[in-house]
């Protein structure tokens, strides 16, 4: 089991990432962060109402599912959430290079160092 930066390491490992948190969905706290470019505690409080949005949502659309990940895609980056199916509450938020990264494989890797996060 890896702990949070041993996870954040194996992200910023993907081809062409930029930046990588995990955040309390709950509270839209950062509980670690790597790389830079942009203020990832704004980020993972932000990206927390995105996911709440979602959920509330699914709800009222009487969705009886998970969310395995969401993509935002920016002109010059990709931003993926993949909330923790094994840690309610918690997600890995990323942010990839557009012009570096493979997104195909960006989203395997993340889903990937989900299973193995500790915490």
């Amino acid at each position: 089991m890896a702990n949070v930066n041993e996870t954040l390491s194996a992200l910023m490992g993907i081809d062409g990432a930029m930046a990588a948190a995990i955040v309390d969905s709950n509270s839209g706290m950062v509980l670690g962060k790597a790389g830079g470019g942009l203020d990832l505690d704004l980020a993972g409080a932000g990206n927390t109402e995105v996911v709440r949005a979602k959920l509330k949502t699914m709800k009222a659309l009487g969705l009886q599912d998970r969310i395995e990940d969401m993509l935002i895609t920016l002109g010059k980056q990709y931003h993926i959430i993949r909330p923790m199916a094994e840690k309610p509450g918690v997600f890995a938020y990323l942010v990839l290079d557009r012009g570096k990264a493979n997104l195909a494989l960006a989203r395997l890797k993340t889903a990937e160092v989900e299973s193995g996060l500790a915490l």
